[in-house]
């Protein structure tokens, strides 16, 4: 009896020790990390990290992703100013490519993809991607979204760091005036609004009670304008996009956020080596065009010797030896771009040209290299501007195309299976395997607004344009390609995200 009684305590003893082993391997698998600050998102530990706080900013990144390597100390930067501020607010991060239950339930197509929760809800995120835009936001959001200002010295701080500010003097906030400036206050990003009721800072600025002031930092531009007319909250946000940028802009990581995503969709580009003879001329001459028309474009000057444009160059077909270049441009669904039929940059001609397109007299500029002599050579055949008409539209043909950036990470992915796939139907006497580098080469019956993009071109007269929205494997192209694929299965990979995309 003493040893049947020995082995029960003994398995008890056991199962106790199994059930609280399993226990510690539970908890450890859905332990919260830092990383410089910033917290370490899994499958298993995403729903937690939304429960317990209030507000979250959540990265869903892939570690490959070269946008997400320049967020990164940006991010972690934020994170640090957060912790040390002692603040509530939380910065996540997760890897989007290991962990795709998280990531797929909020339809997570492309990296980064910033998500702002609030009480367990999903919002977007539309803020900057620098530290200070990323806090801004974030203060605003969780706040008052307006900052005090009892001295003149902080605001002259803030000019000299920013270039530009808004400053409102209200003796009382909730009056009218004052409602609507804290109401724009909020809905706008990157920009630092002042309110202030102190008398020193309101004589140093001219200002009374009730009066809003842009006090700007730019080169050859008035330093303070004032708002005139009715202080509403639409008012103080047409004030705004009129008045945040300079007449002409220098293009930057810090402030294409501004030019890309204001209100104005036309922009007027001038790319120009400002090493090289003629910059500051033609320089001058910008300057003097876009006054007279202000509001009508963001006039940008993109500064072709410097490294970081380099991607923005090879967007629009634009090279270094090109000299001084002009283009227009229009954001609509995709971006459409003019050029001008003159290489002398002379006030005239400048002016000219933005008439032109305002008229609606300028016809799309569409980039395209020359037809490569080996261009069916392989398997995939190489598709360029030039060429896309004959191939892509031939009625006798079902053409299928993925158009791609040479730098993007999932295209790279994409590579030996397009190829494997080309192989495959390279002797098929309908079926036709095709790429266009659209970093350099666009058409106008095709909008691309990330990469890969892959579209189908079937035969016939009708000149009809599938979206391809199945999965990325050699059996999911054949099945489409051979009638045998499920569209319902297709359009739910596609919801889930698998048709991730690199920006452009």
């Amino acid at each position: 009896f003493t040893t049947l009684l020995y082995t029960i305590k003994f398995e008890i003893a056991m199962k106790c020790l199994l059930v609280a082993a399993l226990f510690l391997v539970a908890v450890h698998a859905s332990e919260i990390t830092e990383e410089e600050d910033v917290l370490v998102l899994t499958d298993e530990n995403f729903d937690e990290a939304i429960a317990t706080h209030k507000h979250i900013l959540v990265e869903f990144y892939a570690p490959w992703c070269g946008h997400c390597k320049k967020l990164a100390p940006e991010y972690a930067k934020a994170a640090g100013v957060l912790k040390s501020e002692e603040s509530a607010v939380k910065l996540a991060k997760l890897d989007a490519t290991e962990h795709k239950t998280a990531a797929g339930k909020f339809g997570v197509k492309g990296y980064p993809t910033l998500k702002w929760f609030v009480d367990g809800e999903a919002k977007e995120y539309n803020g900057g991607r620098t530290s200070p835009d990323i806090v801004s936001w974030l203060k605003k959001k969780t706040g008052d979204p307006c900052t005090v200002a009892d001295s003149k010295d902080v605001i002259d701080t803030e000019v000299a760091n920013s270039h530009f500010t808004l400053v409102g003097a209200f003796k009382d906030r909730a009056s009218e005036a004052g409602a609507a400036f804290t109401a724009a206050a909020g809905d706008t990003d990157g920009v630092v609004f002042f309110v202030t009721d102190d008398a020193d800072v309101m004589a140093a600025f001219g200002l009374a009670d009730g009066e809003i002031v842009a006090v700007r930092d730019f080169a050859e531009e008035e330093a303070q304008i004032k708002l005139e007319g009715e202080v509403t909250a639409d008012a103080i946000t047409e004030f705004l996009s009129a008045h945040r940028l300079p007449l002409v802009v220098e293009f930057s990581d810090e402030t294409a956020p501004m030019i890309f995503g204001g209100d104005i969709k036309s922009h007027y580009l001038v790319f120009s080596d400002s090493t090289g003879e003629g910059h500051g001329a033609v320089l001058t001459t910008f300057r003097q065009v876009s006054k007279s028309f202000s509001g009508k474009f963001v006039h940008v000057l993109v500064d072709t010797s410097k490294s970081s444009n380099d991607r923005i160059l090879d967007f629009f077909g634009i090279t270094k030896d090109m000299g001084i270049v002009a283009r227009i441009i229009f954001l609509s669904e995709g971006v459409d771009k003019y050029a001008p039929d003159f290489t002398e940059m002379t006030e005239e001609n400048m002016a000219g040209f933005a008439q032109r397109y305002l008229d609606g007299e300028l016809t799309k500029h569409l980039n395209s290299e020359e037809v490569p002599e080996d261009w069916d050579a392989q398997p995939v055949k190489v598709l360029v501007g030039k060429n896309f008409e004959q191939v892509a539209f031939d009625e006798t043909k079902d053409v299928l195309v993925e158009f791609y950036a040479p730098w993007c990470g999932h295209c790279k992915q994409l590579a030996p299976i397009y190829d494997e796939l080309g192989e495959k139907y390279k002797d098929h006497p309908t079926i036709v395997i095709a790429k266009m580098d659209s970093t350099a080469n666009e058409v106008a019956d095709v909008t691309v607004r990330g990469f890969p993009t892959i579209k189908y071109f079937p035969q016939g007269a009708d000149r009809t344009v599938q979206d391809y929205n199945g999965g990325r494997t050699l059996e999911d192209f054949v099945a489409f390609l051979e009638g045998t694929h499920d569209e319902e299965a297709e359009d739910e990979a596609s919801d889930d995200g698998e048709d991730a995309k690199d920006e452009l």
